[in-house]
């Protein structure tokens, strides 16, 4: 975790040998998680306990491994239950790796927001 704010996260990894596809760059399972780990911390930021309903990629670049990959996740539009992001992983040097939109769905559940906050930053 780089950063958390309301409806905003962004997050880093480096890509490692074993996320390697069969053609030898960076399987796609492996960007969509990092993608996903963003939409996470960025949806449920507000304190109110929020799942996925819908993610979709789009693929652009091959990465190779031991390049890190950043990922943000920034609210385009939300209403007291529905949430949509844009998620966006580039390279360090910021080419765009793949580009999504997911919709979140927020439960009727809440948590303490700073104590969570605090947690994934520290994460």
């Amino acid at each position: 975790m780089l950063e958390l704010r309301e409806g905003y996260a962004k997050c880093a990894m480096v890509v490692k040998k074993s996320m390697s596809n069969f053609h030898g760059s960076t399987h796609g399972g492996a960007i969509t998680t990092l993608a996903d780990a963003a939409f996470a911390a960025a949806c449920n930021s507000y304190g109110q306990r929020t799942v996925a309903l819908a993610v979709t990629i789009n693929f652009i670049e091959a990465v190779k491994p031991g390049t890190r990959l950043i990922a943000t996740a920034e609210e385009e539009a939300a209403s007291a239950r529905i949430g949509l992001y844009h998620l966006v992983v580039m390279d360090e040097g910021g080419k765009v790796v793949a580009s999504s939109h997911a919709t979140a769905y927020r439960k009727n559940e809440w948590f303490h927001k700073r104590s969570n906050v605090e947690t994934l930053k520290r994460g």
